[in-house]
């Protein structure tokens, strides 16, 4: 801002040209600057020689100033190149000026999806996850690999692969096409490595719980189990986003011609493709064999959760069953205390009128013997006192 503000009083002793003030300059009174500052329709006098000039250095100038910005702020990528024959070269570059030489916009290097594969300007942007890389016909960019536990890979096993001694079945054909193979054969090799990692530990934890000998099922394997699930999941994630990105490509048969780089902007390789070999069909060999191989993960992962599935209804079915011996067993209580207290209750209510052989017993202690002397007394009282003849009150 300080430095657009000062542009009227620093262009004139740039220029040569006598101190005029900022009205005069900003409407015009030198000749042909209005359209130059404020790009406006007023009418302004006709403009001299040194018009056009000011206009330019004024343009300049502000371009010099906003790119200035832009690159104070603009992030700074470590890139990794790796060209035809294998060679490898690191370097750190502005996001500005990397997208300026690969001739690329700032929106083409966002890298916003986790998978895509997409052409800009006959170069291809590809990301995995969290691998980031520019294709060109002539080398390989491999974008901010640090961190990444990448490094073996990169540096050990990619620049021979680059330079056709590996396995890739793609050495004939042009750059582009080894360097796509190699980038997905290891994310697909990353995928299968996961899938490998899981597939043991999730049988080993099934085999456990739906084991017959334990009665009861432990609540650390089901921890691990979710665990696992959940590990399951993010793979069957990883993997469709996977799929879904090469099956985008396949179904598009200009984006097919688009990654065959070499034959835009090699004459020769373009002539060998009209001639016989057909360099879109080539690509669309390649991605549909990995498609295939992100199929079969696809497939051995759905069998897996279908065992979790299947090992959890038996486990569900398990607990259902010990829920109901608990449940029978809590009934049975239930009734056999009901029993119990019903009896007390009768034996409560008519316990005091039963009549047993204890009264008979001579070693009873001597009071309750007159006890019982008393009670015979008082029913031949009753008994004689409810005669038809007789009343219960006799006379005075």
């Amino acid at each position: 801002m300080e430095c657009l503000r000062s542009l009227p009083r620093l262009l004139p002793r740039a220029l040569g040209l006598p101190r005029r003030g900022p009205c005069a300059l900003a409407w015009g009174s030198t000749p042909g600057c209005a359209a130059g500052l404020l790009g406006g329709s007023r009418a302004a006098p006709p403009c001299g020689p040194r018009g056009p000039r000011l206009a330019g250095e004024m343009h300049r100038l502000r371009t010099d100033v906003s790119q200035a910005t832009l690159a104070s702020v603009a992030p700074v990528f470590t890139v990794t190149k790796f060209d035809k024959g294998g060679n490898v070269t690191s370097f750190e570059r502005k996001k500005t000026d990397l997208y300026q030489e690969l001739g690329l916009q700032a929106r083409d290097l966002r890298f916003q999806h986790l998978m895509s594969i997409t052409t800009r300007n006959n170069r291809i942007i590809l990301r995995m996850e969290y691998l980031k890389a520019v294709i060109t016909p002539e080398c390989l960019l491999i974008l901010d690999y640090r961190n990444l536990n990448l490094e073996r890979w990169l540096f050990r096993e990619l620049p021979s692969q680059l330079a056709g001694e590996g396995q890739l079945v793609t050495y004939p054909l042009p750059f582009e096409f080894r360097a796509i193979e190699a980038l997905l054969q290891y994310r697909i090799s990353i995928l299968q490595g996961k899938l490998n990692m899981l597939e043991p530990r999730i049988l080993d934890t099934l085999e456990a719980l739906v084991d017959p000998k334990h009665s009861s099922v432990d609540r650390s394997k089901l921890h691990i189990l979710l665990q696992n699930g959940r590990s399951l999941s993010e793979l069957e994630t990883d993997i469709k986003m996977f799929r879904e990105s090469i099956l985008e490509i396949l179904d598009e048969e200009e984006l097919l011609e688009e990654l065959c780089l070499s034959k835009w902007s090699d004459p020769e390789v373009f002539e060998q493709s009209s001639a016989g070999i057909d360099h879109a069909e080539e690509m669309e060999l390649l991605l549909e064999n990995y498609h295939r191989l992100a199929e079969d993960l696809s497939h051995a992962a759905r069998e897996l959760r279908a065992l979790i599935d299947d090992s959890q209804s038996i486990i569900f079915i398990n607990l259902d069953s010990h829920r109901n011996v608990m449940m029978r067993l809590s009934l049975q209580l239930t009734m056999g205390t009901f029993s119990l207290s019903l009896f007390g209750l009768i034996g409560v209510a008519f316990g005091m009128n039963l009549e047993s052989s204890l009264e008979e017993m001579a070693s009873l202690p001597r009071k309750t013997l007159h006890a019982d002397r008393r009670l015979d007394v008082k029913q031949s009282f009753r008994t004689d006192g409810l005669g038809p003849s007789r009343s219960v009150l006799t006379p005075r």
